[in-house]
């Protein structure tokens, strides 16, 4: 089932327009989009094999086209340097913030949260927590794990780390304290850095979408060397443009044993079909992406990991008709694996781009099932 909120039936259930190479379900109010999206190369369709070493190929194959994709990325540093700027006692755990050299050009600041039970000998499961976007360039990581109600109703990072939880947070490009200090430096901050940073990029032949997950890849390298984190219990959350880098990475590398995104599942076709692109910055986009599929299939190389989607139904950047279509065709991948039920995807009836304090208490309940002993 994609939900275990009750759902209203959308306007139009059971039509289905063809517009060129395009079908959209349940929808009688068709943007301009759609008829795009017909006139286009045809997307191609996403299809599960018959076994599990089919699969298994085909898995390595899909991975392989989003390397390519995401553009001529530089090799993540190994054993790069990190600098710890302060540690600070909050009583159950100690906070460390931290910086580190991308090796392409960049600092990237973020937090640690460590719970003082964890040690060398006795590890804690660990949690990378992935920012939004929300057109709040001035925050980042720090503003999201320290303050309630930006999104998470309570403050995540500390509740987290009091749960036993290794909790680590960066600042994406353009964002926190890397507003400003991208290719167009201190005058351009906001949407114009965060534009002038993906004009760099392309010139490079790399996305800024790409760039992005490199850094949350090198937070991953650090966490998981850390002697108080157990490596093989690390999960990755987010809302928004968190909960996007969240399936993103989960797709690209098997380190994270499971994740929760939160508001944010969009199928590209869907989303333009509605005429939605613009609920998305110029981060989101990989050039070249619908010459080869749709996020079907980037969600399907999660699994067989656990996975929880919590979306409101009313969302505009994550059409509901898409995120059906996208449990339709990968839920027969978690099948084809055996583990059928862990792939869970929620829709709430009535809500938009929100994070209600019942997505929180599931979350926990989530990473407590998954990343902990029973």
């Amino acid at each position: 089932m994609i939900s275990t909120t009750p759902l209203r039936p959308g306007p139009g259930i059971g039509i289905v327009l063809l517009v060129g190479t395009f079908t959209l379900m349940g929808q009688t109010n068709i943007h301009e989009g759609a008829r795009w999206l017909g006139a286009a190369r045809q997307v191609p369709e996403f299809t599960v094999p018959e076994t599990k070493a089919a699969w298994t190929r085909r898995r390595g194959e899909i991975r392989a086209t989003l390397g390519r994709l995401l553009g001529e990325l530089p090799p993540r540093p190994a054993g790069f340097p990190v600098k710890t700027l302060s540690r600070e006692d909050r009583g159950d755990f100690v906070v460390e913030k931290f910086q580190f050299d991308n090796g392409a050009g960049a600092t990237v600041p973020g937090y640690l949260l460590v719970p003082k039970a964890a040690s060398a000998r006795k590890k804690a499961p660990a949690i990378l927590y992935c920012h939004q976007h929300g057109g709040q360039y001035g925050k980042g990581g720090k503003e999201e794990l320290f303050i309630a109600g930006n999104p998470v109703p309570v403050a995540p990072g500390p509740e987290l780390a009091r749960r036993g939880f290794v909790v680590i947070a960066i600042d994406a490009y353009c964002f926190g304290e890397r507003d400003g200090k991208g290719p167009g430096g201190p005058n351009e901050k906001g949407g114009a850095g965060e534009m002038t940073a993906s004009k760099f990029n392309l010139w490079l032949g790399r996305s800024l979408w790409g760039m992005m997950l490199r850094d949350d890849l090198m937070a991953l390298d650090y966490v998981c060397s850390r002697p108080e984190v157990d490596a093989a219990r690390v999960g990755v959350t987010g809302f928004s443009m968190g909960a996007t880098r969240a399936w993103w990475l989960l797709a690209l590398d098997d380190r994270l044993k499971t994740g929760v995104p939160v508001a944010c599942l969009t199928r590209y076709q869907n989303l333009t079909a509605h005429g939605k692109l613009s609920a998305h910055g110029i981060y989101y986009f990989v050039p070249g992406m619908l010459r080869h599929f749709d996020t079907e299939a980037v969600i399907a190389c999660i699994a067989p990991r656990p996975v929880l989607f919590m979306t409101g139904e009313e969302d505009g950047g994550s059409p509901a008709d898409g995120i059906r279509t996208i449990e339709a065709r990968v839920r027969p991948v978690w099948r084809l694996v055996g583990k059928d039920s862990d792939y869970a995807s929620e829709l709430y009836p009535g809500l938009g781009h929100q994070y209600l304090p019942e997505m929180w208490e599931k979350t926990l309940a989530w990473f407590d099932k998954h990343l902990k002993p029973h």
